[in-house]
C-alpha cells in the first residue's frame, strides 16, 4: 500500500472537507451555550409528575419568554434547566408554571447564575488551554525524539494533525448547531480536549514506529520508511478507533440531550484524528524531508 504516494489526494480531502467547515463557521458562528455567553441554570425536583418529558419542559419554559434553552431530565424526576440570565422573580414563575403543568409539588433544588464576564473568561481560558497543551506536545515530542535527525519536526506536524482535528471539530460544532440547535458549552470543550489528545497520542504511534524503521532500514529512502511505518501502524489505528466508536455509539443510541451532543462530537473528532496521523501528519514529514514546497509552483 503506497499510501504516503497519494498524499495530496488526501490533502485534498482535507481541504475539500475543512474549507466548507470554515466557510460555516465564519459565516454561522458557533453557537456558544450559557457556559460561554453567561445565563442561569435551575435545578427543579418535581414529585408525582405525569407526562414531563424534555419537550413538554421546554415549552414551559419558553412560554415564560425564555428561548433556546436547554433541558435535561435525570433521575427521580429532576428537571435541570439551562438559559439565559433571569431574575429571582422568573425564577419563581418557571418553578410555579412546572408544578401546574405536570400535576405535581415542584422544588427548586438550586439556582446558578453565570455572567456574560465570566462566560467570556470561560472561553478565554478554553483557548489558552488549547495552547498551552499545543507548546507542551511540541516539547515532549521534541525531547522524545531527540535521537533522531530533525526531531522538531516530528512535533510542528503532531500539531499540524492537532490543528486539523480541531478545525474539523469546530466546523462540525457550526454546521450541526445551525441544523439541529446544538450549543457549544463545556462539554464540548471536554470533547475537543479529548480528540486533541487521541491524535496526539495516535501521531505519536505513526511517529515511533518511524523512529524504529529508519534504524532497521538505512538503506531505504525515508519516504518509503515513512510509509512502511504507516501501513505498519495502519491496522492497530483502525482497530482501536473502531472499538472506541462503538462504545460511544452505543452511549449515543440509548442516550439524549448533551450528552449525545458530546458523543456524537467526540466520534467526529476521532475519525478525524486516526485519518489526520495516518493520511496528514506523516505525509508532512515527506513534503518536509524532500523540501517538496521547492517545486510546488514550477521552480527548480
Amino acid at each position: 500500500m503506497n499510501i504516503i504516494g497519494k498524499r495530496y489526494y488526501f490533502f485534498a480531502f482535507s481541504a475539500l472537507i475543512i474549507i466548507p467547515g470554515l466557510i460555516a463557521l465564519f459565516g454561522f458562528g458557533l453557537p456558544l451555550g450559557i457556559d460561554f455567553t453567561g445565563g442561569s441554570k435551575l435545578e427543579v425536583q418535581i414529585s408525582n409528575a405525569t407526562g414531563l418529558s424534555t419537550d413538554a419542559v421546554s415549552a414551559v419554559v419558553e412560554d415564560q419568554g425564555f428561548d433556546s434553552s436547554v433541558v435535561q431530565l435525570s433521575d427521580d424526576n429532576l428537571v435541570i434547566i439551562r438559559t439565559k440570565d433571569m431574575s429571582d422573580i422568573q425564577k419563581t414563575d418557571i418553578v410555579n408554571a412546572l408544578g401546574a403543568r405536570f400535576g405535581g409539588d415542584a422544588e427548586l433544588l438550586s439556582f446558578d447564575s453565570v455572567g456574560p464576564t465570566i462566560g467570556t473568561e470561560v472561553a478565554r481560558r478554553a483557548l489558552g488551554v488549547v495552547a498551552i497543551a499545543a507548546l507542551g506536545i511540541l516539547g515532549y515530542t521534541t525531547f522524545a525524539f531527540r535521537g533522531v535527525e530533525n526531531a522538531f519536526r516530528y512535533g510542528v506536524c503532531a500539531i499540524f494533525a492537532l490543528i486539523h482535528d480541531s478545525l474539523i471539530v469546530l466546523s462540525a460544532a457550526a454546521i450541526l448547531g445551525r441544523i439541529f440547535g446544538w450549543e457549544v458549552d463545556a462539554l464540548f470543550l471536554t470533547a475537543l480536549l479529548t480528540v486533541i489528545g487521541f491524535s496526539v497520542h495516535d501521531s505519536i504511534v505513526v511517529f515511533d514506529r518511524v523512529r524504529e524503521n529508519l534504524d532497521k532500514h538505512r538503506r531505504a529512502s525515508y519516504e518509503m520508511v515513512v510509509n512502511h511505518s504507516v501501513v505498519q501502524s495502519l491496522t492497530r489505528s483502525i482497530n482501536t478507533q473502531i472499538t472506541t466508536l462503538l462504545a460511544l455509539f452505543s452511549i449515543a443510541l440509548f442516550t439524549g440531550g448533551t450528552l449525545r451532543t458530546f458523543v456524537i462530537t467526540m466520534m467526529i473528532g476521532l475519525v478525524s484524528g486516526t485519518y489526520s496521523s495516518l493520511c496528514n501528519a506523516a505525509p508532512i514529514l515527506v513534503i518536509w524531508e524532500n523540501k517538496e514546497w521547492q517545486t510546488w509552483f514550477g521552480k527548480k
